[in-house]
């Protein structure tokens, strides 16, 4: 079996919920890898860019929740900059089936399993 692929998820606190799915996904038995993030509802203080900068260098590649609620994540978006500032792989992945919004600099493709396979098989 490959080793497990770590990958962080960008996500904006209003789609919490979407997240939640999306880590519902890695309990699939045939998925060797983990999803983590660092949602947080207070202010993003330095302690936790330092706690992020930490996660998403450890991880393989990071996973942007995209919705219209992106565009006024000031956590998103900074973890989405730190995740350009390591060098890791990144793709974006449209949260709601009806919301097309998009990121600068950010691929990002219709939710579905082969998509997000896809993604994580290529780190």
């Amino acid at each position: 079996m490959a080793d497990k692929k770590t990958v962080f998820v960008a996500f904006a606190i209003e789609d919490e919920r979407q997240r939640d799915f999306l880590k519902g996904q890695s309990l699939s038995p045939r998925a060797p890898y983990e999803f983590i993030d660092m949602s947080v509802k207070q202010a993003y203080d330095e302690a936790w860019k330092d706690k992020v900068r930490t996660r998403i260098r450890r991880s393989d590649g990071v996973l942007v929740l995209v919705s219209a609620n992106s565009l006024t994540s000031s956590g998103q978006k900074w973890e989405i900059q730190c995740a350009k500032d390591e060098g890791k792989a990144i793709r974006g992945i449209w949260a709601y089936k009806d919301d097309r919004t998009t990121l600068a600099g950010v691929t990002t493709l219709t939710w579905s399993d082969a998509n997000i396979s896809a993604f994580i098989d290529s780190l």
